[in-house]
């Protein structure tokens, strides 16, 4: 073993996150880390990876629990309702995953996977890559975690920790075949040790080499490493000027009919929230008065008539290409049979139902404000 890998896992062993309660997917039946030659099942460790491909450890922990409790086995997720497993990803954002897991759920399941013996799950690359929403750093991430197999990862963590130990010159996606080639030599280095090499590459990125003030002093490449010897670590990775993101007013609107039911609609398919259920508006055109875009997108939308009262609550909400205001306000249903005309279904609720049904992240601060509002004049 090369010095650098001898001195990354050194630090791991003692300072890296082994514990049940921090990693609880990448433990024994007996709570303890495993060994080189043991195996894990890699249905909790596969949940996981896809859960923190966009998610950082401390909030995956409570949703991997509750879906691994409400999820317990492969065969329950490949058999669960969409909605159902939409509603357990509700909060983690970029909902292509979760429906993405349902479907690998389905083929993994007709390939024999699902007992709890490890056996019978795929050990090799090109299986895990063929499924859906598995890359090469997920794939290399379940199979070093479950079975110790040889194989590198490449995540966000990682890149930042290789561009800081080479000081690499250019943003590290404009060279992803070199950061390859870096992250295999270092498991090529520690022979039977890819699992710990890959949770301690982790490790070290998430805790000591921070995106911002980077804890040089406690590192264990601290000798090894470029950046730390060129006096500006937080220089690297080399990052592309950022670009300014497009910004959108939405008009929401609240409908609400005598019965003192909410009009929800469900998304279409396609799209980054593609499936999931929401108070229908839409984009305000320039110089239009945000309760004329309400009236007009629900009657281009649903082919209703309403017409809009207060305003309830305004939103603003960052996406990673864009950032939208939702201006929302409460609406009186008034005529006209809601139509799915840009959606799959429409739906008329009662307000205590709405969190049966997938929403947005954005739209939690919606159905809060609307309870609020109900509270308020149920008291009055």
């Amino acid at each position: 073993m090369d010095p650098r890998g001898r001195a990354l896992l050194s630090w791991w062993q003692a300072h890296g996150r082994r514990d049940p309660e921090q990693k609880p997917w990448m433990v024994t039946a007996e709570q303890t880390w495993p060994r080189p030659h043991e195996v894990l099942s890699p249905y909790g460790i596969w949940i996981a990876e896809v859960m923190l491909q966009q998610t950082q450890l401390q909030v995956v922990l409570p949703y991997w629990t509750r879906w691994m409790e409400r999820f317990p086995r492969l065969e329950d997720l490949a058999e669960a309702e969409e909605q159902a497993v939409l509603l357990s990803w509700q909060g983690l954002g970029y909902y292509s995953r979760a429906r993405r897991l349902k479907s690998a759920a389905a083929l993994l399941v007709a390939m024999g996977a699902g007992s709890a013996d490890p056996s019978v799950w795929p050990s090799d690359l090109e299986t895990w890559l063929a499924l859906p929403g598995i890359g090469r750093s997920t794939a290399g991430g379940i199979l070093s975690s479950a079975f110790n197999s040889p194989l590198a990862i490449l995540d966000g963590n990682v890149r930042r920790v290789l561009a800081r130990l080479q000081a690499h010159p250019t943003p590290p996606m404009r060279a992803q075949a070199q950061f390859w080639l870096w992250s295999e030599g270092l498991i090529t280095a520690a022979p039977g040790r890819a699992r710990d090499c890959n949770q301690a590459l982790m490790d070290l990125g998430a805790t000591l080499c921070t995106p911002r003030n980077p804890s040089c002093g406690r590192c264990p490449w601290r000798d090894h490493c470029a950046a730390y010897a060129s006096g500006t670590p937080e220089a690297f990775p080399v990052t592309d000027a950022p670009r300014s993101l497009p910004f959108s007013v939405i008009g929401v609107g609240v409908v609400l009919n005598q019965a003192g039911e909410v009009l929800i609609d469900q998304r279409l398919s396609e799209g980054l929230l593609g499936w999931l259920w929401e108070f229908p508006g839409g984009q305000q055109e320039p110089g239009e008065a945000i309760t004329d875009t309400i009236s007009r997108e629900l009657r281009e939308e649903l082919a209703i008539a309403v017409a809009v009262d207060q305003e309830l609550i305004t939103v603003d909400h960052a996406y990673s290409h864009k950032k939208l205001r939702f201006i929302v306000h409460l609406c009186r249903w008034l005529s006209g049979e809601p139509q799915p005309l840009a959606s799959q279904q429409v739906r008329w609720v009662k307000p205590e139902e709405l969190g049966n049904f997938p929403f947005p992240a954005a739209n939690a601060r919606i159905i809060e404000a609307l309870h609020g509002h109900l509270s308020g004049l149920a008291a009055s």
